[in-house]
């Protein structure tokens, strides 16, 4: 039985070096934290989406009628749940998020999984997929993997009658976000799921957003809740959509490429640790034998890392690592070299 509920921020701690949770930490650029400051003038009013919603469409070359904005990719979940209660055979592929999952399970949905392998690097095999599933969730770059599936492969899995649900909330933690469909307006189905929260830092805020079909997203924006985005959220998806926050963000992910590949490289190097797949977005999943005492280990020295026994397909031997700066990487690494060669 997994524990569908449980995330990384409950592994982080006072004093602890966060490896946990994949939000990246550092300074607010001014173009965010000043039209976020000047919001806060403006509560007195409702929320007003529509220049979020315009700014998202611009951003992703979609008319506004197939945006929606969300508290959170995790709120999008559950409008899915809830909105297409009628689905006869829903399939999450795992391993992945397991709120999506859960959102189903909450609504009363009947889960089937589809299980990607370790011994696959975890690549998605459309085939696996029953093809009288007609709700599809899977995640892309996956969490927690790391593992960037094809836009092409993804793609096979859409077709009419079926509802495909694609996490893409780390996708622009790759440069140039080469395998996104969040551009993509020919492909039946798809429901894009965004977030803003990993690479600007704004977990606290919830804000986020799905890209699809007109009439899809009216079905999910019936049960949504009213006024479900804050004045703050609003002016920081318009922000977040505008072309000096998208430059940026390639400059931030191609630098945690370049941090990425240097964790890899150093946990490469270490007797029994290996790692899963091609990593691809800001964190590297591993597998340890004993990874769930190690992990307690590494508290205990200072560092919190992501527990993967809670991810359906994985299990105790398995742990999450954040990317961090070359510098944290290196105390790290130090620090797991000692308990590996020691157990």
């Amino acid at each position: 039985m997994y524990d569908l509920a449980h995330h990384g921020d409950a592994e982080a701690g006072p004093g602890l070096v966060d490896l946990a949770v994949n939000v990246r930490t550092g300074p607010m650029p001014p173009w965010l934290a000043e039209p976020l400051a000047r919001s806060l003038a403006d509560l007195a009013r409702y929320p007003d989406p529509r220049p979020a919603v315009a700014a998202v469409a611009a951003r992703h070359r979609r008319p506004d009628d197939e945006v929606l904005l969300t508290a959170g990719a995790a709120q999008a979940f559950v409008l899915v749940a809830q909105a297409l209660r009628q689905a006869r055979h829903p399939v999450v592929v795992h391993p992945q998020f397991t709120e999506p999952e859960a959102a189903l399970r909450a609504a009363g949905h009947q889960v089937s999984r589809v299980l990607l392998r370790a011994d696959t690097g975890f690549r998605l095999d459309p085939e696996l997929v029953p093809p009288e599933a007609d709700l599809v969730m899977l995640g892309n770059p996956t969490n927690p993997t790391s593992v960037l599936h094809p836009a092409e492969t993804i793609a096979r899995l859409a077709r009419p009658g079926r509802v495909l649900v694609v996490d893409e909330a780390f996708a622009d933690t790759v440069p140039g976000e080469p395998e996104s469909l969040a551009d993509r307006r020919d492909l039946p189905g798809v429901l894009v799921v965004r977030s803003l929260t990993k690479t600007w830092g704004l977990a606290g805020l919830r804000v986020g957003y799905a890209l699809g079909e007109p009439a899809l997203l009216r079905r999910l924006a019936a049960v949504q809740p009213l006024w479900p985005v804050s004045t703050p959220a609003i002016a920081a998806a318009v922000a977040c959509a505008g072309p000096q926050a998208v430059a940026a963000a390639e400059q931030i992910a191609r630098r945690t490429a370049a941090e990425r590949a240097h964790l890899v490289a150093r946990l490469e190097k270490l007797p029994g640790v290996r790692v899963a797949g091609e990593p691809a977005s800001s964190f590297v999943l591993v597998r340890i034998d004993g990874a769930d005492r190690i992990r307690l280990a590494l508290r205990e020295r200072g560092f919190a890392v992501r527990r993967g026994d809670t991810f359906p397909g994985l299990g105790p031997d398995w742990l999450r690592i954040a990317v961090r700066d070359t510098a944290i990487t290196d105390a790290f690494a130090d620090t797991l070299a000692e308990l590996v060669t020691d157990a």
